[in-house]
């Protein structure tokens, strides 16, 4: 199984870095969901807009080079190495970079939930954001986790 995740996991990441959403949406299942750290979540069909509307209209030359994959459980994980030149308006060919987590819901060979545990903040700083907007970003990560089922526990 890890040489099958490794395979699409890595389909799926350079689908993503060529722009190719409807190639990123086919290691998907039809209902699959794409949970971005930057953009939020993508169901279905719409992760074609995620790729095409979101990741390309506001960065060029993507790399996504992943570590690691391993298996478990129907989950597959990767640790990976992100970067790109930011097209955002005043910090156009800044080069965000960071590294994360791929964490993939398995279902008969295809991701059906893909989310990322990332040090996005990095990114951020490195095309230049003010040190307010990282943290108003780092804030909304923080409300986004604790919200979530399985934090549950930790809430104060």
């Amino acid at each position: 199984m890890n040489a099958g995740f490794e395979a699409l996991i890595k389909q799926m990441t350079q689908a993503a870095c060529r722009g190719d959403g409807q190639g990123v949406a086919a290691c998907f299942t039809d209902d699959g969901v794409y949970h971005d750290v930057f953009y939020g979540s993508f169901q279905g069909a719409d992760i074609i807009d995620l790729i095409e509307g979101h990741f390309h209209r506001d960065g060029t030359d993507f790399r996504w080079d992943l570590h690691d994959p391993v298996t478990a459980n129907g989950f597959g994980y990767a640790r990976y190495v992100f970067s790109y030149a930011s097209k955002l308006e005043g910090h156009e060919g800044g080069r965000a970079c960071f590294e994360g987590v791929a964490i993939c819901r398995l279902r008969d060979g295809q991701i059906a939930d893909y989310r990322e545990v990332a040090n996005a903040a990095t990114g951020l700083s490195l095309i230049g954001f003010p040190d307010a907007r990282v943290a108003k970003f780092i804030a909304r990560e923080a409300r986004d986790l604790l919200a979530r089922d399985e934090a549950a526990a930790h809430r104060s």
